[in-house]
């Protein structure tokens, strides 16, 4: 007799995890804002140039980890699908370790690390001697943020959405809070910047592992022979190599995209300045639902469950789409006067303008890149997901090459044509790895499963 078929993965569940998600990405932005007025309250262009600069180079180097969050969902949500009660524990320690490891190798190599990273940003020498002062206190928050990446893709992981949201809220007002009070009240400069950054993360890590604990089975105590279990490390250095990769290709796009617009003056920088923070409210969205994806298809992918895998990937793109055209209607109808807003420079609304168009497309291909990544993740496809994304950016540099001789409008156009190359891509080949990973059952269930409309539980 065949075991029953797991409940079937509805929008509830998407959203019980993509909705608070989609709340932390909120107040991130938050803190950027904070720390520029603080600064900026200071007098001193140097000052707020060097936070600018020192903040890109970590948003860059951070996300360069950002695996340490997705393998740690996806292996956790593979555990919970399982029924592997105790590998969860294990996947949050070996983390830890991981994370660790890597924080204090920047925190060793910050000197030839600093070096290198000021002298490929070019700034003057103001600026350079203020983002030098701020790397070298905020370098030393690196084996928190990592942690504190592990402990909320480890939550995550759990479905336990609420506490991941509870602690990135803590940490991000925790910070905003102590750059305030250094930097305005206690006259600390930028320092205090980086202090606050410090601090927050420090806080956040002591609060993480309390939060863990409650949900930890059997504690933190893991025998080393599990720990070092060395067929799964080999497949945590595996899954995290690729997610490396994948994501320095995806920061490379945007580091060109930036540089391009730079080389073609203050008013087209200024105006992709203004249109990149349009893209950033959609991907709030479109990311909070991707952690829905690696979450779902995690635990559906641990549980052999091909019906609830195909029902949690079909959902999230369905939804994506659903929240994708709304955005771009708003954009559409009031990215006008949002531009105006933003900036007061005519020159630079008028370009912004000119380009809004891209902007209020993108969300559709972008719902696609991310949702595929999420689904991705989660089934741990993190090879493909590499290889793919690789293709992605030789598709980017191709088509900026034919068309560069556009300026803007061709930059522009190589950005969607990445979207839709990561999405488009991976959707392709989502039929043949979900075909391998849940092999065909019998023909009396597969007759069975075609009445749901959906692949049944592989066998």
């Amino acid at each position: 007799m065949n075991a029953p078929l797991p409940p079937r993965v509805g929008s509830r569940q998407v959203f019980a995890i993509a909705g608070p998600a989609m709340v932390a990405n909120l107040t991130t932005p938050l803190i950027g804002v904070v720390s520029t007025t603080a600064i900026g309250r200071l007098d001193d262009a140097a000052l707020l140039g060097g936070v600018a600069m020192a903040s890109v180079i970590f948003d860059c180097l951070f996300w360069l980890f950002g695996f340490l969050r997705m393998s740690t969902l996806a292996f956790t949500a593979q555990a919970l699908g399982a029924g592997e009660t105790r590998e969860q524990t294990v996947i949050l320690v070996r983390g830890f370790i991981v994370a660790g490891l890597i924080g204090v190798g920047l925190i060793a190599l910050q000197l030839p690390l600093a070096g290198t990273l000021f002298d490929l940003m070019g700034g003057s020498a103001g600026v350079t001697r203020a983002a030098k002062t701020y790397f070298m206190i905020r370098i030393w928050s690196s084996p928190f943020a990592f942690a504190n990446y592990v402990i909320l893709g480890w939550l995550v992981g759990q479905a336990r959405a609420n506490p991941a949201l509870a602690l990135q809220v803590v940490i991000n007002l925790i910070n905003m809070a102590a750059t305030i009070l250094l930097v305005l009240v206690y006259d600390t400069g930028i320092a205090g910047a980086a202090i606050a950054a410090l601090l927050s993360e420090g806080v956040g890590f002591v609060l993480g592992v309390i939060v863990c604990r409650r949900y930890a089975h059997g504690g933190f105590a893991v025998p080393r022979a599990t720990l070092l279990d060395r067929a799964k490390l080999m497949r945590l250095l595996a899954v995290n190599s690729d997610i490396m990769i994948r994501t320095a290709a995806l920061i490379t796009v945007f580091l060109f995209f930036t540089a391009k617009g730079a080389r073609a003056g203050d008013v087209t920088l200024a105006a992709n300045s203004v249109l990149n923070n349009f893209l950033l409210v959609s991907a709030f969205f479109l990311d909070g639902l991707a952690n829905a994806a690696q979450q779902l298809c995690g635990r559906t992918f641990g549980a052999r469950d091909a019906r609830g895998f195909a029902d949690s990937t079909r959902l999230v793109l369905l939804w994506g789409l659903g929240f994708a055209l709304v955005v771009a209607v708003l954009f559409a109808l009031f990215g006008p006067n949002l531009i105006d807003v933003m900036t007061a420079s005519e020159d630079v609304r008028r370009a912004a303008r000119e380009f809004l168009p891209f902007i209020v497309l993108a969300p559709i291909p972008g719902v696609f890149a991310f949702g595929f990544d999420g689904i991705y993740v989660g089934a741990t496809w993190a090879r493909e997901m590499r290889n793919l994304m690789l293709a992605a950016l030789a598709i980017f540099f191709a088509v900026w090459l034919v068309l560069q001789s556009f300026g803007n409008t061709g930059l522009w156009c190589a950005l969607i044509a990445f979207y839709v190359a990561r999405g488009g891509l991976q959707g392709a080949r989502y039929p043949a790895l979900h075909r391998a990973t849940f092999p065909s059952p019998s023909p009396r269930l597969r007759g069975e499963g075609r009445g749901e409309g959906d692949s049944p539980r592989g066998q």
